[in-house]
């Protein structure tokens, strides 16, 4: 392949050195101007390191905003949560900085930064934000260039920008796609003859005698081809004055397991006027979205991968539906507690709904002194408001019903963030000592405010609250400042600090309420200096440094969204429903300690950055390069501890955790003339987390065991430990025989004291990738257009839960027979096997994300109107060794995970 595609890339780059050298005319050179927080600055004289996606470079097809940028710069990795639509996408920037505080990075909206808590009833916030009303990305990565938003920065900052109005001519621009989605394939299990071979082979004559005759393709039954819809329209003009952007989208997407749907209904509003001879400029956002989920049962893959496929959908009688399921006489509902339950029963007996509503507004001043017009005071005030609601019946035909009359469980969610940010800002270019001058200090208030009232469960017409209600409020309070001196156009010094006080700290006292989150870095523009300025084929050529710290005080949340209240302060809540004390024949309602930490504070990470900007033949080619350290000091993590405290945990701050790496683009323009213009973009990243120290302990057995896993009762088959990344798999070495296959129940005595225990696992690779790779190209010729993007992620590791819950015992065990994967009859194991290492397995891959193609109809209906006709595919297909259907698994088990679709899309853009 590479001996095919070297000629073509020499051949176009002798093209475009040609084209460049032909040219006697210079392209006029346009200042790109990026976000950097409370501010803006030239892309040319920026000292941290800050990408910039725009909608130009945007993946076409996205449901969430995540996607928009997927594989497009180094550093970011952003992995899809499942393929269930609405479930949204994780982000990490340069991977990890905490084992249980929030990995994310800081998402700001115009300038209104988001809460990190999810919502009950939304898979992922972000999939309350249109796609379709975003202009840009600025991804602030390092520390330099995040520590002015201090607290909430470890992870980076995204700023995610809008699109606006503009004071031209009233415009109409009504887009529509068509989708099409169908599954990968499925999890690798016995077909029916295969099973029966199997139970034949190894169960006794009682469950050979339980074999069905028919041969169903559970997976293939709960599967469907999913048809969508996502249609926008958007208005743009002005009125006397007062540019305006109206928009209205709405997103309909059927998942490819029966009965999941996505609804999104969205409205915006930009307006964006100027008074005062334009020196107080005014700026509205307006956006409110409405969901409708109805979402699967997270057990019904699973169903669909374990049960027996020898057995009919229909049981032929009326029982449970009328669903084949399996029976126990002694049971007094009829039927097998412990066995799988029939997929398509669940499928139609649960029915699980919700809706969420979200308004998310800012109005934004800034004022530029008519005394000292270099002078700016902003003022940006924003309120994000959401309420969820959501109902799941369980209905009384369904066998896991346990009663007659069914049951039906009703939550609701509500959030409110408020903010307040005021700063002045001051730019001033003083030619006498030729230096660029811009200074900023500010003031920001944000309260978060969530109200989760507790569930109602009803059997019957029987109403149970079956928790508390629920109410938790976090109160941040910053204070910032910033100074950046650019001189003779050569040399830029940047400088930041933010104070913030964060009422998740409090204890009573003001001691650790406060942190000191610092920034500096440094940048020389070789390019600008006599002895290069000369050589024509030197573009850009830039030096960056930086250095920073940033904090961390997102906590993990201990029951679904419900964040910790005031973990540093003492506090007592009402016991939980059935949680009673007796006295005599009545039971009370007692309170109950929280766990709390006094000591509690800042997990705080320190990022040194090294980098260099490069761009040549009048930047045809140009790119970055940047080496990166991260070392966290205070983890907070919710980490085990002795007995005698009020829990057997608490959050505590246990260690230290390093992360280095490099990342690097290059960006080509092989061909770009009247016609013709052909973009390549590559990217790689590869960093390398190590956790440093925890506990303080210097036992190297010691670990924190996490990453929970399906088989047996409270299992986990990860843990953080001293010398290792996080989450690192925590495995028995399996030991085989001579011809190589597995022995059965036979670990490798690593210590070699004659006995296998728990001393005897090791800690075998992780989820951590040794290299993300990202690739683009465009294509575009008159009025043609032609793109496609792809990934890949080498050396990431994924334990595959299916094949290691299937065992020989699945032949004969609890009275029902149980599919298996494709590797038991292979290994032979007579039980599960769950902690060998046979099941962490290489799920490096490669895959084609997105292929598109289009043309434009210029001046279809009038002069100046427009119609994008394009077709496009997405997740075309996938190179890996990994076993399981989809190798990219956030979090790196596989346990019954929704699989990406195959999605194929007609489009139609017009422009009046």
């Amino acid at each position: 392949m590479v001996l095919k595609i070297a000629p073509a890339f020499l051949l176009a780059s002798s093209i475009m050195h040609a084209q460049i050298q032909d040219s006697t005319t210079k392209e006029k050179k346009i200042d790109e101007v990026v976000l950097i927080g409370y501010g803006k600055q030239k892309k040319a004289d920026l000292t941290g390191s800050i990408t910039s996606v725009s909608a130009k470079d945007f993946n076409g097809g996205a449901t969430s905003a995540g996607q928009l940028i997927q594989g497009k710069t180094p550093g970011v990795q952003i992995t899809n949560n499942n393929g269930a639509p609405g479930s949204g996408t994780a982000i990490r920037i340069r991977g990890t900085a905490s084992l249980n505080g929030n990995n994310s990075p800081l998402i700001v909206i115009d300038g209104v930064p988001q809460d990190f808590v999810g919502v009950n009833g939304a898979s992922d916030p972000l999939s309350l934000i249109n796609p379709n009303d975003i202009e840009t990305f600025d991804i602030l990565k390092d520390a330099s260039a995040t520590a002015i938003y201090g607290n909430r920065a470890t992870n980076g900052v995204i700023l995610i920008t809008t699109k606006k109005g503009s004071t031209g001519k009233f415009k109409v621009n009504f887009s529509t796609v068509a989708s099409v989605s169908t599954k990968m394939g499925n999890v690798d299990v016995l077909n029916a003859d295969e099973f029966r071979n199997f139970v034949n082979t190894y169960a006794s004559p009682a469950y050979k005698a339980k074999l069905g005759n028919a041969n169903t393709n559970w997976q293939d039954k709960i599967y469907q081809a999913a048809w969508g819809t996502d249609n926008n329209l958007a208005f743009t003009g002005g009125v006397k004055g007062l540019p305006y952007r109206l928009s209205i989208g709405y997103n309909e997407q059927n998942g490819i397991v029966q009965t999941n749907s996505f609804k999104r209904t969205s409205v915006g509003l930009n307006l964006s006027p100027k008074f005062f001879d334009n020196h107080l400029s005014l700026n509205v956002n307006a956006k409110g979205t409405f969901t409708d989920n109805r979402f699967v049962d997270g057990g019904v893959i699973k169903s669909a991968t374990y049960f027996d496929p020898t057995q009919p959908v229909y049981s032929g009688n009326s029982n449970f539906g009328g669903y084949y399921e399996w029976l126990d006489s002694g049971s007094p509902n009829g039927f097998n507690v412990n066995a799988t339950s029939n997929p398509l029963g669940m499928i139609n007996g649960i029915h699980d709904v919700s809706s969420v509503l979200r308004g998310l507004g800012n109005i934004q001043l800034d004022y530029k002194f008519h005394f000292l017009p270099d002078l700016h005071f902003n003022v940006n005030a924003g309120y994000d408001y959401t309420k969820s609601d959501g109902q799941k019946k369980v209905s009384s035909m369904y066998r896991p019903g346990i009663n007659d009359a069914g049951s039906s469980t009703i939550y609701s969610m509500e959030k409110k963030n408020k903010l307040l940010e005021t700063y002045f800002n001051y730019v001033k270019n003083i030619s006498a000592i030729n230096t660029g001058v811009d200074l900023t200090a500010g003031y920001s208030y944000q309260d978060f405010r969530t109200i989760i009232p507790g569930s109602i469960n009803y059997k019957g017409n029987a109403p149970t609250k079956i928790n508390n209600d629920f109410e938790s409020q976090n109160t941040l309070i910053s204070f910032y400042g910033r100074a950046i001196f650019t001189v003779a156009n050569k040399y830029i010094i940047s400088g930041s600090l933010r104070r913030d006080g964060s009422s998740r700290f409090y204890n009573g006292t003001k001691d650790n309420l406060w942190g000191n989150f610092p920034g500096v870095s440094v940048a020389w523009k070789l390019n600008e200096e006599s002895f290069i300025k000369n050589i024509s084929s030197i573009s850009t050529l830039k030096l960056r440094a930086g250095w920073g710290k940033t904090g961390q005080q997102e906590l993990p949340a201990l029951d679904g969204n419900k964040p910790f209240n005031y973990p540093a302060y003492a506090a007592y809540n009402p016991s939980n429903e059935g949680a009673y004390y007796q006295f005599g024949n009545q039971y009370y309602y007692m309170f109950r300690a929280n766990i709390y930490n006094p000591n509690l504070t800042w997990e705080t990470t320190t990022s040194k950055n090294l980098g260099l900007d490069y761009g040549f033949l009048n930047n045809r080619i140009y790119g970055s390069i940047d080496l990166f350290q991260k070392d966290t000091e205070k983890l907070l993590v919710l980490s085990p501890i002795a007995a005698g405290d009020l829990s057997n945990q608490n959050l505590l701050n246990v260690g230290n955790m390093k992360n280095k790496g490099i990342e690097g683009s290059i960006n080509i323009v092989p061909i770009k003339n009247q016609n013709t213009t052909w973009e390549l973009n590559f990217n790689a990243t590869h960093y390398k987390p190590e956790i440093t120290n925890l506990l303080d302990r210097a036992d190297p057995t010691f670990n924190i065991p996490v990453g929970g896993i399906d088989g047996g009762s409270g299992n986990t088959i990860q843990a953080h430990a001293v010398g290792y990344a996080p989450n690192a798999f925590w495995v028995y070495q399996q030991a085989y025989d001579g011809n190589g296959k597995p022995m059965n129940g036979v670990y490798v005595d690593r210590n070699g004291d004659g006995q296998i225990n728990t001393l005897d696992k090791y800690y075998y690779k992780s989820t951590t990738p040794d290299a993300i790779l990202g690739f683009s190209t465009k294509v575009s010729y008159k009025d043609w257009t032609f793109g496609l993007s792809a990934r890949a992620v080498l050396g990431n590791y994924v334990y595959n839960n299916a094949a290691s819950n299937s065992s020989l015992q699945s032949a004969s065990t609890n009275e029902y027979l149980q599919n298996v994967y494709s590797t038991a009859p292979v290994y032979q194991f007579s039980v599960p096997q769950y902690f060998s290492d046979i099941y962490v397995e290489n799920a490096s891959f490669l895959r084609l994300d997105n292929v598109n193609v289009g043309y434009n109809f210029r001046d279809i209906f009038y002069k100046g109107s427009n119609l994008r006709v394009y077709g496009m595919a997405q997740n075309v297909f996938v190179i890996t060794k990994y076993s399981g259907v989809d190798p990219e698994v956030f979090g790196g088990i596989d346990n019954g995970y929704y699989q990406m679709p195959r999605v194929y899309s007609l489009g139609f853009n017009f422009q009046f």
